[in-house]
């Protein structure tokens, strides 16, 4: 591929600490002499997408991948009492830290974020505005996150609605390609055999809730539960993770972008937020095997 048709837009899609794989795939094509031109994300999406137009990436990377269990725990801050198992306050304020008050209108490159207004009922796209507002609704998690109220209206995650914003790239202007990053891919058994997932965040948000009287402690006599692998959280993760990847099928189907760089939903668990350094790899490597899967720069068709 020469010097043309490397103009891209990105739609970044939802997924959790799936979504660290978004900051290899941007690498990957900068690496390549790709130059991006424009950036739409739900989620995690939002958050990369968001960072990376504010030129604050970088800073964001080193950041992350210095993050241990122990201090993602303490970052994620339970929310016992309120419409989430987290508020995510003391992330958000480091966000913010990192951004300042930037505002989406005034950043290098055009950029939406993607959140989903359960007041209407429908998708909303950030613009305009702080940056930091955008993003913390953006990544509100239903059940996990709370909900953010902007202007009379509950917001939670874009991806209940858009997990992969393809249609919003088309606010972003001109550009040569359009690729999806998407963080629902089919399950790859070599993930389960490399990385066996955890369920580290619900063992971690019991412990805190015992300690604050929240839930009653376990003893060794007491009786298994019912399905005594399976944790509430754990359901209700497996449910989002079906829905994204049914609803990011038939927005592809609809809107096919010209290239779709594909996630597995189990390079990962959905809160391994301390394990971003491999995710990073994982998506870089991703990127490398969709570009180079492309005949002479073409992408090949969506299926």
């Amino acid at each position: 591929m020469g010097t043309e048709g490397k103009r891209v837009k990105l739609a970044l899609g939802s997924g959790g600490a799936r979504g660290y794989a978004h900051i290899g795939v941007i690498a990957e094509l900068q690496a390549r002499g790709y130059e991006i031109v424009g950036v739409a994300g739900s989620s995690m999406g939002a958050l990369v997408g968001g960072l990376f137009a504010a030129g604050r990436l970088d800073e964001f990377t080193s950041w992350a991948t210095a993050l241990g269990q122990f201090e993602v725990a303490r970052l994620l801050d339970p929310a016992f009492s309120e419409p989430g198992v987290i508020r995510a306050g003391r992330v958000l304020d480091r966000i913010r830290e990192m951004l300042g008050e930037l505002r989406i209108e005034d950043l290098a490159i055009p950029y939406v974020a993607v959140a989903t207004d359960l007041t209407t009922g429908r998708s909303i796209w950030f613009r305009t505005g702080e940056l930091d507002a955008a993003i913390r609704a953006s990544i509100s998690i239903p059940g996990f996150i709370t909900p953010v109220l902007h202007d009379g209206h509950v917001l939670v995650d874009g991806g209940v609605l858009d997990p992969l914003p393809v249609v919003a790239t088309m606010a972003l202007g001109a550009a040569d390609l359009t690729i999806g990053v998407d963080l629902s891919g089919a399950p790859d058994p070599a993930y389960d055999r490399a990385q066996p997932r955890t369920n580290w965040f619900t063992q971690w948000w019991r412990a805190s809730a015992q300690r604050l009287g929240r839930a009653p402690a376990e003893t060794p006599d007491d009786p298994p539960p019912p399905l005594s692998s399976v944790r509430a959280t754990d359901v209700a993760q497996r449910a989002i993770d079906i829905m994204l990847a049914a609803i990011t099928r038939q927005h592809l189907a609809a809107h096919p972008p010209d290239l779709v760089i594909s996630v597995p939903q189990n390079i990962c668990g959905t809160m391994d937020f301390h394990r971003a350094g491999p995710i990073i790899e994982q998506g870089r490597m991703l990127a490398a095997a969709a570009l180079d899967a492309m005949p002479d720069g073409v992408p090949p068709p969506v299926r």
